[in-house]
């Protein structure tokens, strides 16, 4: 898959593509679907298709003092819209000036001008262009007019007739409903970061643990899971108990991502761990000294461990 950054001319051969439209975050079951109807109606005409999303998404710039939210920080979206099929991804820059664009120079420079699409594809609920005045149906009187498609998906919804949403996957996971933001994203969720030095207090007590870092990411609830991990590209699936949170019993400063790998002796610093949360066990909590902090574990792993083969 290509990608093109906003400033970049879009090539002969991607134009009179078919392009998903959305911020994607998550890429759930719903954006999943958007995006597989325009693979479909692409390769039905042999056309390319693509995707075209924003970044970074539009809620830190508009509210830039909200927590970390992102279900998928880019590099994962990328990864799982190649995945999906796409030819290219499109990501235009969003700022306070793009904010300002209206829902017609958003058809004109960006879809027609810039993307020359031959036929978009958007969800149930998308908006567009300053105080999200732009409408499917605008979209398609613009299509009419200018000569592209639009094809407009209804919801997708759970049995429970609940709509699939990044919203409902965010709660899930802040609650630490693992099943139902897996159900959602039709995925575990998971966490990627480079493992990086710690203080090495998990390996003085015999549980040696890795240090992933938390940049935008959402934080899930606060306490232990059950995990499933995988190194660097290697398919290789490990299993394995994490800490997510603030470490009460040491200093209880900033939340940090930690990860113990069962029947593993290699060393993961400087390596990418892909960790994808299974189950939550219990909440963080202080414990008095090292010693009740250990059994504590020791109890974690052995859960984690019954959870795990059971569900494999």
């Amino acid at each position: 898959m290509i990608i093109l950054r906003h400033s970049e001319e879009v090539p002969a051969e991607l134009r009179q593509g078919v392009v998903a439209i959305g911020n994607f975050d998550g890429v759930h079951r719903g954006h999943q679907a958007v995006l597989s109807t325009a693979l479909a109606l692409a390769r039905a005409e042999d056309r390319p298709m693509g995707a075209l999303t924003f970044e970074p998404h539009p809620r830190s710039v508009f509210q830039p003092e909200l927590a970390p939210f992102r279900l998928t920080p880019f590099p994962i979206k990328a990864r799982l819209i190649a995945e999906l099929g796409a030819d290219f991804l499109f990501t235009q820059a969003f700022d306070l000036t793009f904010a300002a664009t209206t829902a017609e120079d958003f058809i004109q420079n960006t879809l027609i001008r810039t993307l020359d699409v031959h036929h978009i594809v958007i969800g149930h609920d998308y908006a567009f262009g300053k105080g999200r005045t732009g409408t499917p149906l605008s979209l398609r009187r613009a299509g009419a007019a200018q000569g592209f498609g639009v094809t407009e998906l209804a919801a997708v919804t759970a049995r429970s007739g609940v709509i699939l949403s990044s919203t409902a996957a965010r709660d899930a996971i802040r609650e630490g409903r693992m099943a139902d933001a897996q159900a959602i994203l039709g995925r575990p969720w998971s966490i990627e970061g480079t493992v990086e030095h710690g203080e090495a207090r998990g390996r003085s007590i015999g549980f040696p643990t890795a240090n992933v870092p938390l940049t935008d990411t959402l934080r899930p609830r606060a306490g232990v899971y059950a995990v499933k991990v995988r190194i660097d590209d290697d398919d290789t699936i490990y299993h394995g108990v994490a800490n997510c949170g603030r470490r009460p019993t040491f200093d209880g400063k900033g939340t940090v991502l930690e990860v113990h790998l069962f029947d593993f002796a290699e060393s993961l610093y400087d390596r990418r761990l892909h960790v994808a949360f299974a189950r939550f066990l219990r909440d963080e909590r202080k414990f008095d000294g090292l010693d009740a902090l250990k059994r504590q574990i020791v109890d974690d792993a052995q859960a984690a461990r019954r959870y795990l083969q059971e569900t494999a």
